[in-house]
Formats: C-alpha cells, structure tokens, sequence
C-alpha cells in the first residue's frame, strides 16, 4: 500500500481559504492512487486563546482540563479538513487522538506516545477515505485526555507513519524547507535539499522551530523518511532520511535560543556528591538542565553553572534556595537576556579546526562567550542574548556564504 502522512501546522489550517487549499493537495495525492492520512494542527492562534480563556476563570487550572480544553483546537481544524474534502467529491472521516488509539503516558500537557495501534485508521483506509487525524493529542491508560505539547502534531505525524508503515511523513508549514539558519535575520541564508536525522535532531534542540524534536527523534528510531514542505507553493522542501550526501558542507546549519538563563552556585563542597544533590533537585521537577561549567577553587571549593530555560528560571531558584544549606551553596547567583548560539554539521566530526573558526568568527564580531557546549555535529555558545543575532549572522558568513 502506497500510504502518505500529510501533516498541517496552525498557518496551514488557519482560515477557510487556506483549508481548502489543504484539501486540495490532500485530494490531489489520494487522486495520484496514494493513501493518505492527514494529521493537522489548532488552527492559527487557537491554542494562545483557549490558554487565554482558561486563565479568565482560573490562574492555575488543573492540569487534567487544560488537556481536555487545548485538545478542541485540532478537533476543530479536524472536522474543517473533512468537510473542505468532502466538497471536493471524495469520501473523508476525521479522527480525535483517542479514536485512531493513540496511546501515551499520563503526564498531562507534555505527555509521550508509548504505542499507536493503528487498527481504526487502517478500516477506514481500506473503505477508501481519506483520513484526518486530530495532532497534539492521545489517550493515557486510565481513559483520559491527553496532549503532546507544542509541536507535538508533528510527533502524532510521525508516529502514525510508522506505526502504519507509510512510504513518507510529509510536514507541510510556513517555510519551504529547512534553511541554513532563520532567513528573518540571516539574509542569505538557503535552504537545504536534503539533511540527516542527527543533524535536524541537533538543529530542532538548538532552536530551529521547523520541526519538534521528539518528532526527529521518532523518525530517526523507525527510518521514518520526512519532507519538509510549503503549504503555499509546490517547492520540493528538505528531506530528512538516515544518510545526507552533501559530505563538504561540514556545517549545516546555524541557530539561535533566545530562551537561556544561567544559574551559579559557589562554593560547594569538592566532590561528586553535593553536585549530585543539585541535579536530583531539578530533576524531580522535570527541569530540564543544558550546558554545565564546573570549577574548583584554591579553598578546595567548587563554583557550579548551568543553564535552563528562562522560563524555568524561578523555579530552579525557588528550589535551590530552599535548600542551599543540603546542598551547602554558600551563594546562588542568576543571569537573564542569554541566548544559545550553535553551529550543527555532521562533518564537523572529521574536519579539524572548526571550533577554532567559530570562536574565531564571534571574536571578530566582537562578541564575549561565557559558557560552551560541544558534541561531534555542534558547538553551542552562551551569549549575551542582544548578541545573538549578530553571531548568528557571524557564523553563518564564515561557514555557509
């Protein structure tokens, strides 16, 4: 069976125009002879709305509602969908999370996909409809609702290609691929044919919001081929598959996080252990830590910084200075207006000299660096957050003109 997933983000859905736009592209694969099951996204800004409407009657509603609430945007642009097919003469049905069996841990507004049956989808495959499938959101054990968290459409798109076994996962978005760095602040960035998982795993952790990275992560793990594609024109889009061929280009890319912040403890006890107690800390409140810089003291002491995401700031400072005489932190000091730039290639694992011309380039740009993270594909910079579009720019001059 020749099957194609089609996902559409929010832009793609947003207005009556542009579902029909949608439509159109999915009737034109079905009427190629392909199967197609269509996974879309809350329509535009639904999602910011229905948060917004939750906190007019309550500033900290629970959990288990807010999931139940934020799932009826895709329900909305789901049902759309299907009727905007039916008008074009061919038979469609749509499908919440929970009726295609899509199955996740209980963790309400981040949960994870542990299994996709898949055996409703497949029935109504084999009467000949098109499938639309609500994205973002599944079902936990005990019958409640649950969603994936942002981007988490492209998660359900992934893993109903491979749960069912389809030829290709195609994304369709704003953009028409992926580019070498953000072409809003980078004016000669372009887009790139193809790139591997690795790669596009790195880039989508490290800030390009093309793809959710748990998506990448889910492609990678079953040889999902993805496409990253234009809803607005007919451009071919970026291929994501297991081997790239373009070897030269050491670099692939380059991407900015506006959403850092640091943290430093000082004068902790020498030793694993206390900065063992530090991260168990954080880690029970699922904060999530990222680059870490550790060093000792002449007084046998150790300065300890990390960074996470502004967001999750305060409450890493709440928990630590309620408890910085366990971990004996003499003081706790917090640095805002940060940013994480990096730079991701394959190649850069058998090409010498790379970090050098990286910190080369944000030298020349005049630009101070505080903390840095390295693996075999990226070099990760922390940065002055005014900075940030300046180095990317940087970068992107030295590696891809």
């Amino acid at each position: 069976m020749n099957l194609i997933v089609m996902k559409f983000g929010g832009s793609s859905v947003a207005n009556a125009a542009r579902l029909e736009r949608a439509a159109e592209r999915i009737v034109s694969a079905y009427h190629s002879g392909a199967c197609v099951v269509a996974v879309v996204s809350a329509q535009g800004d639904t999602t910011d709305e229905l948060i917004k409407k939750a906190g007019e009657i309550s500033p900290r509603p629970p959990k288990r509602e807010m999931d139940v609430l934020l799932s009826a945007g895709e329900q909305i642009s789901m049902s759309l969908l299907a009727m905007a097919i039916e008008k074009e003469g061919v038979a469609a049905i749509s499908l919440t999370g929970w009726q295609a069996e899509i199955f996740t841990d209980g963790t309400y507004g981040n949960a994870r996909i542990q299994r996709v049956i898949g055996e409703r989808i497949t029935r109504e495959l084999d009467d000949k409809k098109i499938v639309i499938v609500a994205g973002f959101q599944g079902i936990d054990k005990r019958d409640n609702i649950t969603t994936l968290g942002r981007g988490g459409s492209d998660t359900t798109a992934v893993s109903i290609a491979a749960a069912l076994r389809a030829n290709i996962c195609e994304i369709y978005t704003d953009v028409d691929g992926i580019y070498t760095a953000d072409p809003r602040i980078v004016e000669n960035a372009y887009k790139l044919p193809e790139i591997s998982y690795d790669e596009m795993l790195e880039l989508a952790s490290l800030g390009a919001n093309v793809l959710h990275n748990r998506s990448v992560e889910m492609a990678m793990k079953y040889g999902v081929p993805l496409a990253v594609r234009s809803s607005f024109n007919e451009s071919e889009g970026t291929i994501v598959k297991e081997v790239s061929k373009v070897e030269k280009m050491y670099v692939r890319g380059v991407t900015r996080d506006n959403d850092a912040a640091r943290v430093t403890l000082f004068g902790l006890e020498r030793g694993s252990g206390k900065i063992f107690d530090v991260f168990e800390l954080l880690a029970r409140k699922e904060i999530n830590v990222d680059i870490i810089l550790m060093a000792n003291n002449a007084d046998g002491s150790t300065d300890l910084s990390f960074t996470v995401a502004e967001s999750q700031l305060g409450t890493s400072l709440d928990i630590l200075e309620k408890n910085a005489d366990f971990i004996g932190a003499k003081r706790i000091e917090s640095d805002e207006n940060l940013a994480k730039v990096s730079v991701v290639g394959a190649g850069m694992a058998s090409n010498p000299g790379v970090a050098a011309m990286a910190f080369g380039a944000m030298s020349d740009a005049g630009i101070d660096i505080s903390m840095i993270s390295t693996s075999e594909i990226k070099i990760s910079m922390i940065v002055a957050e005014k900075d940030a579009e300046r180095g990317v720019n940087a970068l992107h001059e030295k590696f891809l003109r």
